[in-house]
């Protein structure tokens, strides 16, 4: 039966204000279309709550009403998890005015947050206080804390700082049914049972709302070096890794691996970016060691060359001799997502592999994709210190979009069937949503499916949160 959004609407005027609700159509595309631009979805309204007692009270309504509901932080996610349904209209929980640094203790080093607050506004609030929060995303000026939280966000330090998981101390959640659960925990160590907290992390808001977190802070990073090497093929960037973690101990916080074919779209996106090494190479490493004492990082890094180039496995190198030439070798991996972006209809994907296994199955798939579709553009780079691979396809120019999108498809389905001949995961850090959801179900063991079809039905027995992301629906 449809669901009347008058009745809601004026509901959540009472409770949040003019303000607190959004349905004019020329203010909703911030809501209903994804960061890529190719998905969109239309909402029964906007909620846009200040409180967590107001999320609460919102979504008791939509219990006893029988609404769903999906909620949304900065709406950056690439899996279609905070896009409202067309199938089946959803009222969208935006969090975006919840919005407060509730406390920080540089001491404890911790900071409490309201889920709306915006990472890069929590990395700004934490160096106020000469601590780092470490997560480190490229739309960090635009993504949320509770976002974060519920896809696991892992981006360019986890190497060294871990996923989103380990970053979190503490959680506030509303529960499907608006009961609040207060698990504000500043503690470093806590042994009491079950950890429910890690429950939430991940669970792309299908299990309740993230509405406050306590965060774990490290020491700022005053001292940071970034280098780009030219190594001759994955095989040595990954011997070179090992060489990394040997060399340069706990210091070294990202470790990405590009390939020409990335850097020729960053070009593209932003013609002004220079080359960093003035001739091609085949394959790049862009790594980075940071401290937060005096220690001299540049002996760690020469050192680490004289040893990759003794080993053939750097080619050539640049260690950037400024914040301004580190920013814009950074620039390279920021632009060349751009790059993509240009190029039309493609394929994103997000898997995980073992680290050992990492550069056989680069050539494995390179080697699938090229034989299946000669004229598609292989663009595979990512934060490999971590085991984990954005492995992209470019379609060939003149198909139409549908033949564009059958192919990327088939190309999909066995992309991912090497994943698992690998041991690897479809989803390292976007998590599954709606995109994802296929081929995640048809690689879960009965068992599991049953236990988070439990977790599910214990949770939200009426299918009211987020519906259909992570799991289909039971009806």
């Amino acid at each position: 039966m449809p669901i009347d959004p008058a009745p809601l609407k004026a509901f959540l005027v009472e409770q949040l204000g003019e303000a607190g609700v959004i349905d004019d159509p020329a203010d909703l595309p911030r809501y209903t279309t994804d960061w890529a631009g190719d998905r969109r979805g239309e909402p029964l309204l906007v909620a846009r709550p200040r409180t967590t007692d107001e999320v609460a009270s919102v979504v008791a309504h939509c219990r006893r009403h029988g609404i769903p509901m999906v909620p949304q932080g900065g709406h950056s996610g690439l899996v279609g998890g905070a896009l409202p349904d067309d199938a089946r209209p959803e009222l969208v929980i935006s969090l975006e005015r919840l919005n407060r640094i509730r406390a920080i203790d540089p001491l404890n080093f911790t900071i409490s947050v309201d889920a709306g607050c915006v990472l890069q506004t929590v990395k700004d609030a934490a160096a106020d206080h000469d601590c780092d929060f470490p997560l480190s995303l490229g739309a960090q000026g635009s993504c949320q804390i509770g976002g974060n939280v519920a896809t696991n966000a892992g981006g360019l330090n986890v190497l060294r700082h871990g996923m989103m998981r380990q970053l979190v101390l503490g959680l506030e959640v509303v529960l499907p049914d608006g009961r609040i659960w207060n698990a504000m925990h500043a503690l470093h160590k806590d042994n009491r049972g079950y950890d429910l907290k890690q429950l939430f992390i991940g669970a792309e808001g299908t299990l309740g709302i993230v509405t406050g977190a306590v965060l774990r802070l490290s020491p700022r990073t005053h001292n940071t070096r970034t280098a780009l090497v030219a190594v001759p093929d994955v095989a040595a960037a990954m011997a070179l890794y090992g060489q990394a973690r040997r060399s340069c101990c706990d210091l070294l916080s990202a470790f990405e691996l590009i390939p020409r074919a990335c850097l020729e779209l960053a070009f593209e996106a932003d013609p002004s970016l220079p080359d960093p090494l003035g001739s091609p190479y085949p394959i790049y490493v862009l790594l980075e060691v940071a401290a937060s004492g005096p220690l001299d990082l540049d002996a760690l890094i020469e050192h680490l060359f004289e040893t990759g180039m003794a080993a053939g496995q750097i080619l050539d190198g640049v260690l950037a001799g400024s914040d301004t030439q580190a920013e814009r070798l950074w620039q390279i991996r920021e632009r060349m997502v751009e790059g993509q972006q240009l190029r039309g209809e493609h394929l994103r994907t997000d898997i995980a592999l073992p680290i050992s296994t990492l550069a056989d199955f680069f050539a494995a798939a390179s080697r699938r994709m090229v034989e299946r579709s000669p004229d598609t553009t292989v663009i595979a780079y990512g934060h490999i210190g971590d085991g984990n691979l954005h492995f992209n396809l470019l379609p060939p120019a003149g198909l139409t979009l549908a033949d564009k999108k059958a192919l990327l498809h088939e190309l999909e389905t066995e992309l991912f069937a090497l994943v698992d001949d690998h041991h690897g995961s479809i989803s390292a850090e976007h998590g599954i949503g709606r995109v994802k959801q296929a081929p995640y179900l048809a690689g879960l063991a009965p068992v599991e499916r049953e236990l988070l079809e439990g977790i599910k039905r214990l949770f939200d027995p009426e299918e009211l949160m987020s519906p259909g992301r992570i799991l289909p629906r039971r009806h």
